[in-house]
This record gives C-alpha cells, sequence and structure tokens, in this order.
C-alpha cells in the first residue's frame, strides 16, 4: 500500500479521490481533443450518476475539460470558469454496461475536432481509460501516453515502435484495437518519457495516419 493509498491525492474541493480521478478524466478529454473545448456531454454511470454531485464529481469533469488538474484553486468555480471559457455541457445519468461504477463517457467538441473518451475512477485518484474514438484501450496516464488512430495495415505497429525507438524513447506497455480488419486501428502506447516533436510530425506526415496525440503524465509523484 502505498502513501497516496493511504491519504489521497491532492486536490481543491471536495475531499473525494473520485472527484481526483473525475477532473483526471476530463483532462485526459482535454489532451485528447487539442484545442479548446466548446460543448461537451458527459454521461455518468451508477454511482457517479448516483452521488456525483455530493462529492463535485460535475465540477471535476468539467474542470478537466478546461485543463485544469486536481489541486487547481479553481476547480470549485469550473461552472462559472466554463462559462466565461464559452464551454457549453450536459450531464446525463447512463448505463453504460458492465463498467466501474464509477465511470463517465465524455464527448466533447471543438472548433474543429471532436473526441469521446470513456474511463473509470478506480479510487485514489487512479483512473483507467477503456476507450478513445469508441475504439478499447487500457491505460491509466501514469506516464506519457502517445495515441494514434490510422488506417489498418501489415507493418503499422512495427513502423510506429521503429520510430519511437529512433527518437530515444522506450515503450513500457502498448494495446491495439482496431474495428475491421483493414479499417480503423487505434493504437495506445504508453512511454517512458514523451515523444519529441519532430517524432510526432514525422508520425502526423504518414498517408495511412490520420490522428495522432501525445498525452502527458496526468498522475502526481
Amino acid at each position: 500500500m502505498s502513501l497516496l493509498d493511504m491519504i489521497g491525492p491532492v486536490m481543491i474541493g471536495p475531499s473525494s479521490s473520485h472527484t481526483a480521478g473525475a477532473c483526471r478524466l476530463g483532462l485526459v478529454a482535454h489532451h485528447l481533443l487539442g484545442e479548446e473545448a466548446r460543448s461537451a456531454v458527459i454521461d455518468l454511470h451508477a454511482s457517479f450518476a448516483k452521488t456525483g454531485r455530493g462529492h463535485g464529481t460535475h465540477l471535476a469533469l468539467i474542470a478537466g475539460l478546461l485543463g485544469m488538474r486536481p489541486d487547481d484553486q479553481r476547480l470549485p468555480h469550473a461552472f462559472e470558469e466554463a462559462q466565461a471559457a464559452g464551454l457549453t455541457f450536459e450531464f446525463r445519468d447512463a448505463d453504460l454496461g458492465d463498467v466501474h461504477p464509477n465511470t463517465a463517457r465524455i464527448a466533447v467538441r471543438g472548433d474543429t475536432q471532436a473526441v469521446t473518451v470513456q474511463g473509470s475512477s478506480t479510487g485514489g485518484g487512479v483512473i483507467q481509460v477503456a476507450q478513445v474514438q469508441g475504439l478499447g484501450v487500457n491505460f491509466s496516464a501514469a506516464s506519457p501516453t502517445a495515441l494514434l488512430r490510422y488506417s489498418d495495415a501489415v507493418g503499422m505497429i512495427a513502423r510506429i515502435a521503429s520510430t519511437i525507438a529512433a527518437d530515444g524513447v522506450n515503450i513500457a506497455t502498448l494495446t491495439c484495437t482496431r474495428d475491421t480488419r483493414g479499417g480503423q486501428a487505434l493504437l495506445a502506447i504508453e512511454l517512458d518519457q514523451a515523444l519529441s516533436p519532430e517524432a510526432l510530425a514525422f508520425l502526423n506526415r504518414w498517408p495511412d495516419v490520420n490522428w495522432v496525440r501525445m498525452l502527458p503524465k496526468l498522475m502526481d509523484g
């Protein structure tokens, strides 16, 4: 058991480790969108739907979408900050199936981009992201994470891994899913450090790649 397990994460607002997790889920969507959020529809499952308002879950999710971390002093005023930033949002209760009770699905749009993220707050401020753009993933944002969406083709994962190695970065974990053979694939790669801007630009130029994001480490410590 770590110290974080015993005392919980550092955060502003109601004392709930799941609230810190909700903020980090919003942060994942914020970084994957890659631009300012303009509208969001957030589906809340089970415990998040039933007890979220009392625990500050709604505030924390919006704070994350605005780019705030759990210890940001502005978090208790996230709704007012959203209004000032031009972000409109809607919360809905939803049955997301056989998932963790503290799960949210966030569909957010900016001026030119849109992203959908589903993930859970598993306790102690820890999160687990299960879906991005409707495709399965499995990462916690405890380390820098690269995500690529591309047209499925032979050798793509090997080419991407070679590019990462050439950038001097080590791969910790890698998950890949696709909708159909030869269809759209999503690769999530947890790394020891973030890829360089040059490596990201190189990957973005590949004809088969249509979406690249570099998610920073979101966990403390």
